[in-house]
């Protein structure tokens, strides 16, 4: 079937209170009325019924335009879930096996070394080599135990020679990326700490490599364009770019300063990580294809075993897994080929099911699957310091509505 946002279709007929959802949004809209995010989109789907949509707030701190269900976000991390589904429906071509070495792909990426803090004679921490046991494998890209990481987020002598050698520059290209990647040491080695990471933006050059096409087009083509994602895209065309969600200059608690991507003009770097734009009815879509086992309106993206694959716990069998400087998943998930992936109902800091898995992006955009109430529940807005609350308070608000 076909959602429409419009539709009038009672909550209790999906299985959620209506005053509850209310109580929601009034929760919601208190939090925008005193200044803490500009706005935000909700939409909820069960049992193939939309629950609940509600777009509150305004688009733009500096517009007193409305948010709107059809608002363009810069969804980021959301996009890994989107290029972990493209590498498997390679996978499913035959055109690799996920147990293969990335060199086999990327030969840039073969004998990395792997960096490891020890004190100098000087007292002081200095940066050691030593090889890597193994190779990483495609595998490990998919679950983030790679062994690389990012250069952005928290602190260490790895992280310091990412941000020397600029492997986080916007102005280059996938295959840039890899060669600057191949110059810098591993944060673990390969195959034994979650560690997020450039995994996935490494996937996109992966993807690029084999197909022989950028990988805004082989989205488009073998995504996008299959399951109607019309909005969704590296950037926004200049006539739809009114439609943009933007963030506060300044965070209204911390006073840290936010900068977003720049989505209005095409990029030079199609991150695979983190670089998409979307909507949530376009996300939905996404989210419904995976929830209805790969396939949407007789459209096929992947199979039914595949996405049992890709939302299964895939860190179990790594005793180190968890031991690095941030395991993101959280208490009670595990980790699996693009996903988090709830292990027990309790340990987590939220309610949920075994087996519902969910990812975010920085600026604020959350999604999950609870395949046990056949649900999608989705949260858009533009507000990178705040995303971690609102993850958590929106998902306790929906479980809250569950009759």
């Amino acid at each position: 079937m076909t959602f429409d946002t419009t539709s009038n279709t009672s909550p209790e007929s999906a299985g959620f209170s209506t005053s509850a959802l209310q109580q929601m949004t009034s929760r919601v809209q208190a939090d925008i009325d005193a200044g803490k995010i500009p706005g935000a989109v909700m939409l909820i789907a069960r049992k193939e019924q939309l629950a609940y949509a509600q777009a509150l707030g305004r688009q733009s701190p500096d517009s007193e335009l409305p948010m709107s269900l059809n608002s363009i976000f810069r969804i980021y991390s959301m996009t890994k879930p989107v290029v972990s589904i493209a590498i498997m429906m390679l996978a499913e071509q035959g055109s690799l096996l996920i147990s293969d070495p990335v060199s086999r792909y990327l030969p840039e990426l073969k004998n990395l070394q792997v960096g490891v803090t020890a004190t100098g004679e000087d007292g002081k921490p200095v940066l050691r080599l030593e090889a890597a046991r193994q190779e990483m494998t495609i595998q490990d890209l998919l679950r983030h135990t790679s062994g690389l990481t990012y250069g952005i987020f928290g602190e260490s002598l790895v992280k310091d020679a990412y941000k020397a050698n600029s492997v986080e520059a916007s102005d280059i290209t996938n295959t840039e990326l890899v060669r600057r990647l191949a110059s810098v040491p591993l944060a673990y080695q390969p195959g034994t700490v979650w560690e997020y990471s450039r995994s996935t933006d490494v996937l996109g050059a992966l993807i690029e490599r084999i197909s022989g096409v950028t990988l805004d087009i082989f989205l488009h083509k073998h995504i996008f364009a299959p399951l109607g994602m019309v909005d969704t895209g590296f950037w926004v065309p200049e006539a739809e770019q009114h439609r943009i969600a933007e963030a506060f200059a300044q965070d209204p608690e911390s006073g840290i300063s936010v900068k977003l991507l720049n989505v209005k003009r095409p990029p030079q770097f199609l991150s695979g990580g983190g670089g998409l734009v979307s909507t949530a009815a376009d996300y939905l879509r996404f989210a419904r294809m995976l929830l209805n086992n790969g396939k949407l309106d007789g459209v096929h993206i992947v199979s039914r075993k595949t996405i049992e694959f890709m939302s299964s716990d895939h860190l179990g069998q790594l005793p180190l897994a968890r031991s690095g400087l941030s395991y993101l998943p959280g208490p009670g998930y595990g980790f699996g080929l693009g996903f988090a992936v709830r292990l027990t109902a309790g340990s987590a800091f939220t309610p949920g099911s075994v087996g519902d898995y969910n990812w975010s992006g920085l600026g604020g955009t959350y999604f999950w699957i609870d395949p046990q109430q056949d649900m999608i529940a989705i949260w858009l807005m533009q507000a990178p310091e705040q995303r971690a609350h609102y993850r958590q308070l929106y998902r306790n608000l929906v479980y809250a509505a569950l009759l």
